[in-house]
């Protein structure tokens, strides 16, 4: 048995198929495995939690692992070390969720600049053979523009700003707990204050009727393309930008009415990149 794994910090898909690339099982879904915030107890805590993983363990012999935060070799050989914990017989790989991006939006091998805008965001040239990277993240604190995470903290300081407008400031404080302490607290005192901020994002998509919501995701795209995209200025002259994430996913509308004004080509999107991923494999094994 083959496992194909696509994790983001929130959430972490596993397929399992086997030689012929048949499905054998449907889609599990446990917490994200980001190596880069996690401890590695932690990681094997979240893999120990799945039934589905628990009644295949054994019988896995390959595991396709891509990540956010499996960005440095560091990374990798942390979370390799504690899936080899786990599943003992199985040959592991692991690499960056940017990879599974390339992999699941790009057809034909054909040179394109490709982004994940999900939890966090990232962005990467494949020039048809291998990905290229300008940048280094540095995650959700200093980086991470038009992600998740980046609208979170948005939204919560327009609240707190008053800069939100007085009728989603009530929808606002109905739907999330506002009070400072209990934000203080998942933001200071608890794992994964990345994952806590990139849960108001939802609300985005709530409203996306509203003027305010439109521009505060478009506000983001553009820095996101200025600071990320635009590290490709050359390579945007000849190929499209494609996306994965679920945040680029529900914002193809305004990512689009960007690309059109700072004249960049939108190619393809995907929300979720195991499914591509599963294609890739099966197609590889033949």
């Amino acid at each position: 048995m083959i496992f194909i794994t696509d994790s983001g910090s929130t959430k972490c898909d596993w397929i399992g198929i086997d030689e012929q690339g048949t499905q054998l099982f449907e889609k599990e879904r446990t917490k994200g495995l980001n190596p880069a915030i996690l401890s590695p107890e932690e990681l094997l805590i979240r893999i120990q939690e799945s039934d589905v993983l628990r009644k295949h363990k054994d019988l896995v012999h390959q595991i396709f692992f891509y990540g956010a935060g499996c960005g440095t070799d560091l990374a990798k050989l942390t979370l390799k070390k504690v899936l080899q914990r786990y599943f003992v017989n199985a040959e592991i790989s692991v690499e960056e969720d940017t990879l599974a991006a390339v992999y699941s939006t790009i057809q034909n091998n054909e040179p394109a600049v490709v982004c994940i805008l999900g939890t966090g965001s990232n962005c990467s040239y494949y020039d048809g053979v291998e990905t290229h990277q300008k940048i280094k993240s540095l995650g959700y604190v200093l980086m991470d523009d038009a992600s998740g995470n980046y609208y979170g903290k948005l939204l919560i300081r327009d609240y707190y700003f008053k800069k939100m407008p007085e009728n989603l400031r009530v929808s606002f404080n109905e739907k999330y707990n506002l009070d400072t302490d209990y934000i203080k607290s998942k933001l200071y005192k608890e794992p994964n204050p990345n994952v806590y901020l990139a849960s108001f994002a939802e609300f985005l998509f709530l409203h996306k009727d509203d003027t305010y919501i439109t521009d505060l995701i478009k506000s983001g795209i553009r820095v996101f393309a200025e600071n990320a995209i635009y590290q490709f200025k050359d390579e945007l002259e000849y190929v499209p930008v494609h996306f994965a994430g679920s945040i680029a996913f529900l914002s193809q509308d305004e990512i689009k009415e960007v690309a059109k004004e700072m004249g960049f080509k939108v190619g393809n999107f995907v929300k979720r990149p195991i499914e591509g991923l599963v294609h890739y494999h099966t197609k590889n094994m033949t």
